[in-house]
């Protein structure tokens, strides 16, 4: 899985916000203090976020960022999208007719199988909203933990 430090410190950054926000602006550096990231990569981060229309910012004394809509109604892919991370366990382009082995154009053997796993990882993440994730809601999934075991513990 292709998700770098860029997505996930900005998902911790946003529920962050999301948390902290209570309708008055955050500063960057309150959330880079409180989630150990660097002030300039946060801004950095933010400037991707504003443009992706997550974020909106205050200006003067008491001024910072806030969310541009509910937390309830902003997706996790849609932050990592935001900041331009690729949600992708493939080499290739997903949907992509070129080949992930480099200079031919074929499809290296268990491409599905990673480009599956990215669809579902995908799913997983536009299914869950910074309001999910600040509140304690996103699922978590025992059933397939047991299930993996016991099938491994029969082989």
């Amino acid at each position: 899985m292709k998700l770098t430090t860029k997505g996930r410190y900005a998902v911790m950054a946003m529920a962050d916000l999301a948390r902290f926000s209570s309708g008055r602006p955050v500063a960057l550096a309150d959330i880079a203090q409180r989630q150990e990231i660097s002030l300039s990569y946060l801004e950095q981060l933010f400037a991707k976020l504003r443009r992706g229309d997550l974020v909106k910012s205050v200006r003067g004394p008491g001024g910072g960022y806030l969310l541009a809509r509910s937390a309830d109604n902003i997706r996790i892919s849609d932050v990592i999208l935001a900041v331009d991370e690729p949600i992708k366990a493939t080499r290739c382009e997903i949907g992509s007719p070129k080949g992930c082995m480099g200079s031919s154009s074929s499809r290296c053997i268990t491409h599905d199988l990673w480009e599956g796993l990215s669809y579902q990882i995908q799913g997983f993440l536009s299914g869950v909203s910074l309001g999910d994730v600040i509140n304690g809601r996103v699922a978590k999934s025992p059933d397939l933990m047991d299930k993996s075991l016991t099938a491994s513990a029969a082989d």
